[in-house]
């Protein structure tokens, strides 16, 4: 039957909600009409439905446009807020906000950033130079640095480069190494270190999903409140707002495309660590 095809394929949402969402005529075939939940199931047919969304919460980190010209919009994004729509987040994205906020339909992201990550995130105004900007990120034509709080090796020689195969993990939307070519690379420094603790520069030459978390929990230095990396744990309605992930997407720099001058862009947010007894500076 149809609805148990349904279930099968998207184990996320309830056998119940499909069957109200039917109940409702809210899955059609590609003619319009509802479907019931005991058709008869039949491969390579096109099915539409409609996804209901629960009202959303809003998180409680205001966005900031530190420029904005004809070309692009780089923002400032706080920890929690995804850049796109995705999941159960619509209206609460960086995206959606900004486009409310400037009233920039065409706006678009060139690259994005972890929900769970602060930091910048370019934008462009114009379909008709997306592309360019793209472009600059596709061949490594960006200075990417991000900075992030982790555990402190002492055996471990500084500056290190962290060079691997990503794929994807056994969870959703998880990454893992796997033996093979590499396909990611990630230069790492030592800023500073407190006890057991430190900070760490990242600069990352490849733009893998998850890349730094990966590596860094790779190399034994998972960064502070990281829900996914090494271990991934349970997904919460409303996450702890008080335990922020400690990455930052802190610099952009980069020879604009369009008008040849040189961007330099820097995140006003700063990362928060704890000190030998426990106390934020």
């Amino acid at each position: 039957m149809l609805i148990e095809f349904l279930v099968d394929r998207f184990p996320r949402i309830a056998r119940e909600e499909w069957l109200a969402r039917m109940q409702r005529g809210e899955v059609t075939d590609s003619q319009g009409a509802p479907v019931a939940p005991d058709a008869p199931f039949s491969p390579h047919t096109k099915l539409y439905y409609y996804r209901s969304l629960p009202p959303e919460l809003r998180i409680p980190f205001d966005e900031v446009v530190l420029y904005q010209d004809d070309l692009i919009v780089v923002a400032d994004k706080p920890h929690f807020l995804p850049v796109t729509p995705t999941g159960r987040y619509l209206q609460e994205t960086l995206l959606v906000r900004l486009k409310r906020k400037l009233g920039i339909e065409a706006l678009a992201p060139v690259h994005r950033i972890d929900r769970e990550t602060a930091g910048l995130v370019l934008f462009t105004v114009l379909p008709s130079t997306r592309g360019r900007y793209q472009a600059l990120f596709r061949d490594r034509a960006v200075e990417k640095r991000y900075e992030a709080i982790a555990p402190h090796r002492a055996s471990l020689v500084w500056p290190l480069i962290r060079t691997t195969r990503l794929q994807e993990g056994d969870s959703f939307m998880t990454m893992q190494e796997v033996p093979g070519e590499p396909n990611a690379e990630t230069h790492i420094q030592l800023i500073e270190s407190w006890g057991e603790q430190a900070r760490y520069g990242l600069r990352p030459l490849s733009g893998k999903r998850h890349q730094l978390r990966v590596h860094m929990a790779a190399l034994g230095l998972p960064i502070v409140n990281d829900l996914i990396y090494p271990t991934l744990q349970p997904d919460t309605l409303e996450p702890d707002y008080s335990r922020p992930l400690q990455l930052l997407a802190r610099t952009l720099e980069f020879t604009d495309p369009v008008s040849g001058e040189s961007r330099r862009f820097e995140s006003r947010h700063r990362l928060t660590h704890a000190d030998g007894a426990g106390r934020l500076p």
